[in-house]
């Protein structure tokens, strides 16, 4: 990728595009179902793409790890046939916490990222004892927003506890709302003055551990000249992509997007507005994933 702002391609099919590469880095939320609707578009694309050309990684900013998301994309109807690995922000953040055995953690975020702490050498703890904080989301994010964390953070601020961020998302879609992730309470934090560590996109924490993971299915590495990330998030996905020397396909959401859940079709003047400002440049754009 370049920073030039020229015309940012919109594509009706992938199927061209998907010639030059050997393995697409492609995100879950946005990309494959939106929380709520399964998208069959990009279902059937990595299908095709595996079945004709090579590796789809899954690649999620989620804060669980990688079974869970499976199981998750079971349940939306995702099948199996569509994917070869998942890599997610979690996998990346229990990594991190392994490096720090029997360390008390104060655990902000709701019960169903628990299964982050299983098997590792963690103890959960009061923010009183804890010496550092594991933040993988709102414990409400149907109701809440970061408002409602003001007094929890300053406390934590009061401490100066380091935070480790287990999904640097701001917010997602599901279905058509837009819900808080915990990269919105990282950030408000980082504005006390706090210490934040991000294990998922656009950090490299997460790009380490899919390239390492890529080598281990394939045996042997793969150059990121032969990897294409694909994604709706432009300060997650197509950051990341930018930072980690990859090329990216941007498809368009509710997320940055108005109207992009209509079928008005997406225009390139949108497109190349959305990023004129940015100092990174997509490849291509495409109003939803599609061979």
């Amino acid at each position: 990728m370049t920073t030039a702002q020229h015309d940012i391609p919109v594509l009706s099919s992938i199927a061209d595009l998907a010639g030059g590469y050997a393995v697409w880095l492609c995100d879950i939320w946005g990309v494959m179902h939106n929380g709520v609707n399964l998208f069959p578009g990009a279902v059937n694309a990595c299908r095709r793409f595996r079945e004709e050309r090579g590796l789809v990684v899954l690649l999620s900013n989620s804060p669980r790890p990688n079974e869970p998301v499976a199981r998750q994309l079971a349940e939306v109807g995702v099948p199996e046939t569509a994917y070869d690995v998942i890599v997610t922000s979690g996998d990346a953040t229990r990594n991190l916490m392994s490096e720090k055995p029997g360390l008390p953690v104060f655990h902000l975020g709701p019960e169903r990222d628990k299964p982050l702490f299983e098997g590792l050498d963690v103890e959960l703890a009061g923010l009183d004892e804890a010496e550092y904080v594991l933040l993988s989301g709102l414990y409400d994010d149907l109701t809440e927003t970061p408002d409602d964390y003001r007094d929890l953070l300053a406390q934590i601020k009061s401490r100066d506890l380091p935070v480790i961020c287990a999904n640097p998302d701001l917010q997602v879609e599901r279905g058509n709302q837009l819900i808080y992730c915990a990269g919105a309470l990282a950030a408000a934090y980082e504005k006390l003055g706090g210490e934040v560590v991000y294990t998922g996109k656009p950090h490299k924490p997460i790009y380490d551990l899919a390239l390492a993971r890529i080598a281990e299915v394939r045996g042997a590495r793969v150059r990121r000249s032969e990897i294409l990330c694909i994604g709706d998030g432009l300060r997650t996905d197509m950051a990341g992509a930018f930072a980690a020397r990859m090329d990216a396909l941007f498809v368009a959401s509710a997320l940055h997007i108005d109207g992009a859940n209509s079928d008005a079709p997406l225009e390139g003047s949108t497109v190349r507005a959305l990023f004129s400002e940015t100092g990174i440049k997509p490849i291509a754009a495409q109003k939803g994933l599609n061979w």
